[in-house]
């Protein structure tokens, strides 16, 4: 229910006849410290605007950006109580002072890069709105012509390629002063160090959130203050305020070029010195992993915290800004052609934001559930993972109440009474699609279970078998996750319709939206999911760190058992990572249909015939891409790997007392090798995936130029995205599966199973577990970021397409 209906006043308020007597009851002198302390949280300040006379629209998103800035704050204060924390003996100080060089190295030099492209890519898009004029894009009285959508568009996608990187820096940052820190703590408690892991990786992921909210929220005020600045009438800006969000997608579209580029870069970097690391090392030379001995190490920690980390941090927030404005967009067009009122045109519209702030405070009290008992565990060591689903359970528990919550508050229009049952619901879809996606991610990437040991078992007789099992087992791993998305998105789409909400023509338009409310319930937990996913690199380079500064095989243990379930954890966010992404580009599909119907004066899309040889060939193109893409971002980890192999084997064979231990190899060596492949490689898978829209779209355009049907280009990459999107998710699924299976089989047997350690067994897991790593590392999760690239690129370059 929408709270009381108060007088509409002007904007700024200077007609409301209780605000002098407000300003009055608030003089500072009047106020004690929790006056001041209820002032400045989210409750008073909507209240403090409701009061000023502030509209609905400015009390509700101001609200939800005091929550976002808040919760930067308190992300601080964690921040905070880990690095107060004892970082280690001075060996441990050293070793992590190379991983902090060596990644702030490559972020510079890679981010370098990746700002010259920003550049480039923004004045495109100013260009491409700015050359249409003003007469298409100025309708329906909304002030934004050529010029100025061009500069919203371009602006927009600079903001968002900085908070895309702002987002890896810190979930960078974070992991290169946590991993010394955890290490640490290993030496005196299981606890503590598993805690700090959680906290370190909760850091990251919750500083994503915010800057999602924080810069969405921003962007969409800065464009109504200019849309309230340049049309008079109040009441023709609330009939056309549901077009706000389509201006928003060139955020979307930053935040997934950024996500793109930082994700190959690091995800080459830190494969290729893993790759290298693992060959020379384990098979040729015999020695232990994370062996200071080894020239290679250095590059591989560094790797987990530019790809893992960084890479992952960028990718997760372009993950959480698509699927915050597909589903903004989707409200925005079920508000319009219902017709509801304006206040319900707010409420459907930002959402989204509101979801997400449930999600930081579900994920948030689920955090302070992780923790056991505290000192070194003398029997056995508790199963991290069975620790963290506990917090977990928690965070789904509040998630579960409080969306049924905001669904009421939200999402519940006067005419329809039942509407925000059903769109709870909806969401209740979308938490057990996430959960069901957790389980069956873990169970085909868990050596606690069938298909991981069946792997393992493939080993004994050889490297081939255990290729060829691992390449099973990812395929197989497609099928049930298919069939959980199908069941969601059916399940969420008729759902909606129930909700009975119609548009002038009487026809049921709610289920579109019931599938962007299901988005929106796997993401009531995201904080909590993505907080796993972090601890993973950061309890990798913990164990990095203890091995190589010489601590007790108990400490190791401690670490190992960390670095087990951070493999998984890492495999069950990129499991959700893709069923999320599933969602979302359906949902973006939608709105690139929206956008081109508010770009074309008089023609519309309406249905697509992929029988007509343009299309169909266009749907072609989009599947063919995505194989080319991961070809050659599997090729990329393959040339960069075999230079570090060479300088490994050189070093080696130069200098005798390096396998000695007498003398300490040179591992800058190894970093330099891997920073300049890696930013090398990125360039051409990184390019293949922004330019093949704009070429085909451009192309067709010439084409049609002779064919002259209506909306062509458009349609045609209609297909395009339809094809590419069905091939990226089960593309990504194998890949992601199939490298997390084969990397857990291999330390299944460094448990000691079927031979342990160094056994020929061990040799051929080994040869899988690189086989995976760019799978699951590099080019698994850089397909998901591709197929919402995709969505975004072309809704933002709508204008090439529409004639």
């Amino acid at each position: 229910m929408l709270p009381q209906k108060r007088p509409q006043y002007e904007l700024l308020g200077v007609q409301n006849p209780e605000k002098d007597q407000f300003i009055n009851f608030i003089q500072f002198d009047h106020l004690d410290i929790k006056g001041i302390i209820f002032l400045i949280s989210p409750l008073g300040t909507c209240i403090l605007l409701q009061i000023l006379g502030f509209s609905y629209l400015i009390q509700f998103i101001s609200t939800v950006l005091h929550i976002s800035i808040i919760t930067i704050i308190f992300a601080t204060c964690i921040l905070d109580q880990i690095l107060r924390h004892d970082d280690g003996s001075q060996e441990m100080k050293k070793i992590a002072l190379s991983i902090e060089e060596g990644a702030e190295g490559f972020f510079k030099a890679q981010y370098g890069t990746i700002v010259n492209l920003s550049l480039i890519f923004a004045l495109l898009i100013f260009l491409v709105y700015w050359q249409k004029g003003t007469g298409e894009l100025e309708r329906d009285e909304i002030p934004v012509g050529g010029l100025v959508i061009g500069l919203l568009e371009g602006g927009s996608f600079l903001f968002g390629a900085f908070c895309s990187g702002f987002a890896g820096f810190a979930g960078m940052w974070v992991s290169i002063k946590a991993n010394s820190r955890v290490a640490s703590a290993a030496r005196t408690c299981y606890n503590k160090a598993m805690q700090l892991s959680f906290r370190g990786g909760y850091f990251a992921a919750v500083i994503n959130i915010a800057l999602a909210i924080f810069g969405i929220s921003i962007l969409f005020l800065i464009i109504y203050f200019y849309c309230y600045m340049t049309i008079n009438d109040q009441q023709k800006l609330n009939e056309q305020i549901d077009k706000i969000p389509l201006l928003l997608i060139g955020y979307g579209f930053g935040a997934s070029f950024v996500a793109m580029f930082a994700q190959l870069g690091g995800g080459i970097y830190t494969k290729a010195a893993d790759v290298g690391a693992d060959l020379i090392g384990k098979i040729e030379n015999d020695i232990p992993e994370d062996d200071p001995r080894n020239p290679a190490v250095i590059a591989d920690l560094v790797g987990d915290n530019v790809g893992d980390c960084a890479g992952q941090s960028a990718d997760l927030f372009e993950s959480i800004t698509a699927e915050i404005l597909s589903a903004m967009i989707l409200g925005a067009t079920l508000t319009h052609e219902a017709n509801l009122h304006i206040n319900y045109k707010v409420t459907f519209m930002l959402f989204p934001l509101v979801v997400h702030c449930l999600d930081i405070i579900s994920s948030t009290i689920g955090m302070y559930f992780v923790r056991t008992q505290p000192g070194i565990p003398t029997k056995f060591i508790e199963d991290p993972l069975s620790i963290m689903k506990k917090g977990y359970r928690i965070a789904m528990i509040i998630g579960f109440f409080g969306f049924f919550f905001i669904c009421h508050h939200c999402l519940n229009p006067v005419q329809y009474k039942d509407a925000w049952l059903y769109f709870g619901m909806c969401g209740l879809i979308g938490i057990i699609v996430s959960y069901l996606f957790i389980e069956v991610t873990q169970y085909y990437t868990d050596y606690h279970y069938e298909p991981v040991k069946r792997i393992a078992q493939a080993s004994k007789t050889g490297h081939a078998t255990n290729i060829i099992a691992g390449l099973s087992v990812g395929m197989e791993s497609t099928g049930i996750p298919i069939l959980i998305i199908s069941v969601g998105v059916l399940g969420a789409y008729y759902l909606g319709e129930q909700s009975g909400i119609k548009n002038h023509q009487g026809d049921l338009i709610g289920g579109l939206f019931g599938t962007a409310i299901a988005t929106m319930g796997m993401f009531c937990t995201g904080v909590y999911i993505l907080s796993m996913a972090a601890f993973g690199p950061i309890a990798d380079n913990a164990g990095g760190i203890v091995e190589m500064s010489g601590c007790d095989e108990q400490v190791r243990q401690i670490t190992d058992r960390l670095d087990a379930v951070g493999n998984v954890t890492k495999a069950n966010a990129k499991g959700y990572s893709v069923g999320s992404a599933s969602l979302a580009s359906f949902l973006l599909f939608r709105a690139f249909i929206d956008e081109v119907n508010f770009l074309s004066p008089t023609k519309k899309i309406h249905d697509i015939d992929i029988t007509q040889p343009e299309i169909f060939i266009s749907g072609l193109i989009g599947a063919c891409t995505v194989f080319v893409f991961s070809s050659w971002a599997m090729r990329a980890v393959g040339n960069a790997a075999q230079d570090v192999i060479k300088e490994v084997r050189r070093q080696f064979r130069e200098n005798e007392g390096i396998l000695q231990g007498t003398t300490q190899p040179n591992y800058k060596q190894c970093v330099e090798i891997v920073t300049k492949a890696g930013l090398r490689e990125m360039i051409k898978p990184g390019l293949l995936s922004v330019l093949t829209p704009l070429i085909l779209g451009i192309t067709l355009r010439a084409i049609n130029v002779v064919r002259m049907e209506e909306l062509l280009p458009a349609k045609a990459i209609c297909a395009f995205l339809m094809f590419s999107t069905c091939t990226g998710i089960l593309q990504a699924l194998f890949l992601n599966n199939a490298g997390g299976a084969w990397d857990n089989s291999k330390k299944y047997i460094e448990t000691g199973e079927l031979g342990g350690k160094g056994s020929d067994t061990h040799k051929a897991a080994v040869t899988g577990d690189t086989v995976g790593d760019p799978c699951k590392d590099t080019a698994g999760p850089s397909i998901h970021i591709l197929i919402k690239l995709y969505s975004t690129i072309t809704i933002v370059m709508v204008p090439l397409f529409v004639d």
